[in-house]
């Protein structure tokens, strides 16, 4: 990420995008709202929304992430579909694979992988993630949705919008919820002193996520959870919110002896097929690294 601009305001009653993208001319104002909502923006220190009325002297920091290269490469790699047909494909992701092209990542991604098997994949939606909808983190894996054409793009986001796509996971998490089903209701946003993480933030964008304990072992929980919202991390920086953390998540607290990522599979998906709006529902079992650790574990008495 390249170094922050620091600037310092000199008008009061201004939205910080119009603000930015009066000084930023180079940059779209949605592209500055995005990097606003991804937490790339602070005011005096703190996390904001794109609607943030500045004050004279308010300090308003940019982090300007860096540009992956604009030529997205088709790679021949195997990708495991569990559906396909001419306007979407769902794919089972692995563990460890990223999703998309970024700082580090220019290839070997999901997005790669995808353009090799799906060349028209590069006219629809955003150039750098092609096709996406919605992602998973690159060590979380399963059940991921993707457009093949603008009508499913648009179809798929406006679900997504609208909160009506089913999002099932299955998660380990350190100790006993209690209650052992319940609402986490929490903003969300990038960490004001670590950009590598997320978190609980005043500022944050609305974030609710549902779990229900299916079972329960010695020192751990089994979840069933459902995000109702999708920001960046959201079930990892809840659960440990919670207290809970996701097991084997070091980066939020997570860590466990018997697991090398966190215990997160996105097991169930179910949305709107376009253009017919016909409703279906995949599922993806536990992949065999998650199946092993449970089995490594006692049932709680």
């Amino acid at each position: 990420m390249t170094s922050p601009a620091i600037l310092v305001c000199s008008t009061t009653g201004e939205r910080l995008d119009s603000y930015l993208a009066q000084l930023r001319g180079d940059l779209s104002r949605s592209h500055i709202q995005r990097l606003i909502r991804q937490g790339h923006v602070l005011v005096n220190g703190q996390t904001a929304r794109p609607s943030t009325r500045l004050a004279v002297g308010d300090h308003v920091q940019v982090h300007l992430p860096e540009t992956p290269s604009q030529e997205l490469v088709p790679e021949a790699m195997p990708l495991n579909v569990v559906y396909q047909d001419d306007q979407v494909v769902v794919v089972d992701k692995p563990a460890g694979l990223t999703v998309h092209p970024g700082p580090g990542h220019s290839q070997g991604t999901l997005v790669n992988a995808l353009l090799s098997h799906y060349p028209d994949l590069k006219e629809v939606g955003d150039p750098m993630r092609p096709g996406l909808v919605h992602r998973l983190d690159a060590d979380t894996s399963g059940l991921m949705v993707v457009a093949r054409t603008p009508l499913a793009y648009e179809s798929l986001s406006r679900q997504m919008r609208n909160r009506t796509v089913a999002k099932v996971y299955l998660a380990l998490v350190r100790g006993h919820p209690k209650p052992q089903e319940g609402v986490i209701e929490a903003p969300i946003a990038r960490h004001p002193r670590d950009r590598q993480r997320m978190g609980i933030v005043a500022e944050g964008r609305q974030a609710t996520t549902h779990y229900l304990t299916i079972k329960l072992f010695n020192g751990f929980a089994l979840l069933e959870v459902r995000p109702h919202t999708g920001r960046t991390h959201q079930i990892r920086v809840h659960m440990a919110a919670l207290g809970h953390p996701v097991a084997g998540d070091a980066k939020y607290g997570g860590r466990v002896p018997f697991l090398r990522r966190q215990f997160l599979h996105a097991h169930r998906l179910g949305f709107d097929l376009p253009p017919a709006a016909t409703h279906v529902e995949f599922n993806s079992p536990l992949p065999p690294d998650l199946e092993n650790a449970l089995a490594t574990l006692e049932p709680s008495p």
